[in-house]
C-alpha cells in the first residue's frame, strides 16, 4: 500500500488532500501541531511542531513514506504574528525537507505547496511559471523562501513545487474573500464591505487543486518542476457577486471599505495552467458558479 505523508493535514486543503489519497487506497499520515478536531481518512495523526527538527525525524523515521505533500504553513497574508509565519513557512519547511534527505528510505516525490503570491502585484495578464518573481508581502517571502530551499535539497530529494493560485471550497476560512461574500449572502446580510470590485482574478476549487496535486506525485516527468495550479482565467469580484446574488436571490448592497483598497493593485491577474497540463493532462476544472452553489449549500 503506497504511504503518504501529509504535513498542515488538518487545514483546510489538507482534509480535502487526506480524503482524497484515502479514497485511491493511499494509507495516509497526518502531520499537525494543533489538530481540533478528527480528519476522516487518516490512518494516524502525528502531533508536532513541524519547526521541531528532532520531531520531524522521528515522524518521518516511523512513517517512511513514498510520497510527501507539504501543506503545513500560515496562509492568511494579513496573519499579525511575522515572527510565526517566518517560522513555520520557512524554518518548518527547512526543517522537514532535513528530515526527509537524512531518512533511510527515501520518498518517490516530495509536493511542496508554494504560492502565486510570489509573483507579486506588479504584474498583470496572464503568468507563467517564467515570469519573473517580485514578492510584496512576508507571505510571499516565506513561500518564495521555501522554493529556494527546494532547490538547495534537490539533489538529495526528489521535490516538486506548486504555485496555486486563489481557490476556495467549503470549510474555508471567512478571513478570505469569497468564503466571506458567500458567509455574508447565506446570512442575509444587507451590506457587505469590500475592496476594488472592479479587480479580476483567478479562481479555482480546492477539488481541482486536490486533483492537480495527486496526479503530480507519481510523475516522475514533474520532479525538479514548478507549476502553476489555476484555472487560467480571469474572474473580477463584481461578477463573482453577480454569480453569487443570482444562486441565493440575495444581493447585499456593496459599500467600498478604502482600508480594504491595494494602492496600485493589479486589474487583472491570472495563471496559465500549460506546463501543468502538459504533465499531468488536462485539469478537471469545476466552473466558479458550481463551487459558489456548494459553498451556499455548504
Amino acid at each position: 500500500m503506497t504511504r503518504t505523508l501529509v504535513t498542515g493535514a488538518a487545514g483546510f486543503t489538507g482534509r480535502y488532500v487526506v480524503s482524497a489519497l484515502a479514497d485511491l487506497g493511499h494509507d495516509v499520515h497526518g502531520v499537525a501541531q494543533a489538530p481540533d478536531a478528527p480528519v476522516p481518512g487518516l490512518a494516524e495523526m502525528h502531533q508536532a511542531d513541524i519547526a521541531d527538527l528532532d520531531a520531524m525525524r522521528a515522524i518521518v523515521n516511523v512513517v517512511q513514506p513514498d510520497h510527501v505533500i507539504h501543506l503545513a504553513a500560515i496562509a492568511f497574508v494579513a496573519h499579525e504574528d511575522v515572527e510565526q509565519m517566518y517560522r513555520t513557512n520557512v524554518v518548518g519547511t527547512r526543517q522537514l525537507l532535513e528530515a526527509l534527505a537524512g531518512a533511510s528510505r527515501a520518498p518517490s516525490s516530495v509536493l511542496l505547496a508554494s504560492s502565486a503570491n510570489v509573483y507579486g502585484n506588479s504584474r498583470e495578464g496572464q503568468l507563467d511559471e517564467d515570469t519573473p518573481t517580485a514578492p510584496a508581502n512576508d507571505y510571499a517571502i516565506s513561500k518564495l523562501a521555501t522554493e529556494h530551499l527546494a532547490r538547495i535539497y534537490a539533489p538529495r530529494l526528489p521535490i516538486i513545487v506548486t504555485r496555486p493560485f486563489n481557490y476556495t471550497g467549503v470549510g474555508q476560512s471567512a478571513s478570505f474573500l469569497l468564503p466571506k461574500i458567500v458567509a455574508h449572502v447565506r446570512d442575509r446580510a444587507p451590506v457587505i464591505e469590500l475592496g476594488n470590485i472592479d479587480v479580476a482574478r483567478d479562481f479555482s476549487d480546492v477539488r481541482t487543486l486536490v486533483d492537480a496535486y495527486i496526479r503530480l506525485l507519481p510523475e516522475s516527468a514533474a520532479i525538479g518542476q514548478t507549476f502553476n495550479v489555476c484555472s487560467g482565467r480571469a474572474v473580477t469580484i463584481r461578477e463573482v457577486m453577480d454569480l453569487i446574488s443570482a444562486l441565493s436571490g440575495h444581493a447585499p448592497e456593496i459599500q467600498v471599505n478604502s482600508s480594504l483598497v491595494r494602492k496600485n493593485e493589479v486589474r487583472v491577474l491570472s495563471g496559465s495552467p500549460a506546463r501543468l497540463e502538459s504533465v499531468i493532462g488536462p485539469l478537471k476544472h469545476i466552473p466558479l458558479e458550481e463551487t459558489l452553489r456548494w459553498m451556499l449549500e455548504g
